[in-house]
């Protein structure tokens, strides 16, 4: 999507920075000390808007992330299955397996928090008020959302928090979105007072989460597993 310009709104959304001011340090300067997550836990809000881009046309797009509200398992499982199509053709990513939409259904509807991102698309206002604005008061009106990324956590709602299938649509990668799902999530299961969180990570992607402050094997501890035979 070429960029025209990213605003801020004062509506009931909250909106940060995108990249080098969303989550960290911009350029590749080291630090004495990075700044970690509990440093900056920020407010707790239910949409951030992270980008937004505006067309010669009026047009508007702009990518939300969202904690809680509904998520489709069939949409998710498309995103899944893009995923895995862009991974057998050679690109960046961890390969899904197809899942029954009942379970998938099931993991979503039972975990503790669900975190989205969404790519919402909107129309200007038509001339002389041809359509309405949406709640809010913003001019233009939302005709399309897609979900693009996602992650889920599971937890005991005390201790203890593990997120899984974390995801961003490989169309939309190497923009921040990722990391900007995976932190948005740690702070707020922070901001609930869940401090032990853990992940599950293919051998591709253990740099992404090291840089984000996750350790592997802390004190020498292991993730032990048990699959049927069969």
């Amino acid at each position: 999507m070429p960029s025209h310009g990213s605003t801020c709104s004062t509506r009931r959304v909250h909106c940060q920075g995108f990249l080098g001011g969303l989550f960290g340090r911009a350029g590749t300067t080291k630090q004495p000390q990075a700044p970690s997550l509990e440093d900056n836990l920020g407010v707790d809000v239910d949409e951030l808007l992270l980008v937004e881009t505006e067309q010669p046309d009026g047009s508007r797009a702009q990518i939300l992330y969202r904690n809680g509200g509904p998520v489709v398992a069939a949409d998710l499982e498309k995103l899944c299955i893009k995923a895995s199509i862009e991974l057998a053709l050679g690109g960046w990513g961890v390969g899904w397996p197809a899942r029954p939409l009942s379970k998938v259904e099931a993991a979503l509807r039972n975990s503790y928090m669900v975190s989205s991102l969404v790519l919402r698309v909107s129309l200007p206002q038509r001339a002389g008020g041809g359509t309405a604005e949406p709640a809010g008061g913003e001019a233009g009106v939302a005709v399309s959302e897609q979900l693009i990324g996602l992650a889920r956590a599971t937890s005991d709602h005390a201790f203890n928090a593990t997120i899984w299938d974390v995801l961003v649509d490989p169309e939309f990668q190497s923009q921040g979105l990722g990391k900007a799902l995976v932190e948005q999530m740690v702070r707020s299961l922070l901001r609930r007072d869940i401090s032990n969180i853990t992940l599950f990570a293919d051998s591709k992607v253990v740099d992404f989460y090291r840089q984000m402050g996750f350790e592997a094997d802390p004190e020498g501890i292991k993730g032990m597993f048990w699959y049927p035979r069969f």
